[in-house]
């Protein structure tokens, strides 16, 4: 029966990931955010409780790329759609894009996250070195990111960040820079512990206590924050090489 917890955990990831997906595709992107922040939980408590219960399984892992493919691929990719179309548009606007819209291009390019997501998922899933540490950004930080993105408009409400979040070239670099960062070579730590130790995990503490005080002090603006601090710490300690 413990075998079924973790698969159970993976499928509310699931879940999470489809109601998140409608959420933005009708440009409630607050609501977007909140269940992709959920799906994340789902899906690091997923990992967690298959090594506690010591049942691990093929399918597992194979269900647990599927979900991030929706959670943290999707939904990203979705929400960098609509942030493109209000780009263009000249401006903030949380009401649903209708068939009535007129549609260009330009916004279709936010898929560009999507696709990187998937592909990333599946070079993970064939991949047996990473274990105690990444190869090119994890799907649930890129979403974290992408997904900081309107909360930093609806929560901060500054004029310049407005308008640089809601430059069509900033959000075309940034889906490119997310796109490269999924799939690159560069090795990212992983945050598992073996111990409790702070040798053998002094960079995990740092970053977690870190990240906290960022959270406390910046809210939605910390996370852009501290996705660039756990790649330049990363490139710092080796991608957790010391582990």
């Amino acid at each position: 029966m413990k075998s079924y917890i973790p698969n159970f955990l993976t499928l509310l990831n699931v879940f999470s990931g489809c109601i998140a997906t409608v959420f933005a595709v009708l440009n409630h992107l607050e609501w977007a955010a909140l269940f992709v922040f959920i799906g994340i939980f789902f899906d690091f408590f997923d990992g967690l409780a298959a090594r506690a219960l010591n049942v691990q399984s093929d399918i597992g892992i194979q269900l647990d790329s599927l979900a991030d493919v929706i959670t943290s691929g999707l939904v990203p990719g979705v929400v960098m759609f609509q942030l493109l179309s209000m780009a263009e548009r000249g401006g903030w606007n949380l009401g649903f894009i209708g068939h009535d819209a007129e549609l260009t291009l330009l916004p279709f390019v936010g898929f560009a996250i999507t696709l990187a997501s998937a592909y990333r998922l599946a070079k993970f899933n064939v991949d047996e070195n990473q274990v105690s540490s990444f190869v090119g950004l994890p799907t649930p930080a890129n979403a974290l990111l992408i997904l900081s993105l309107p909360m930093i408009l609806l929560y901060h409400d500054n004029e310049t960040l407005n308008n640089i979040i809601l430059n069509p070239w900033f959000l075309v670099i940034l889906t490119v820079i997310s796109t490269y960062l999924l799939n690159s070579p560069i090795k990212l730590f992983a945050l598992k512990f073996k111990n409790g130790s702070f040798k053998d995990n002094g960079i995990r503490y740092l970053f977690l206590i870190g990240s906290l005080v960022l959270l406390l002090t910046l809210r939605f603006l910390a996370i852009p924050l501290i996705i660039f601090s756990y790649i330049l710490m990363s490139l710092i300690d080796g991608g957790g090489k010391t582990t």
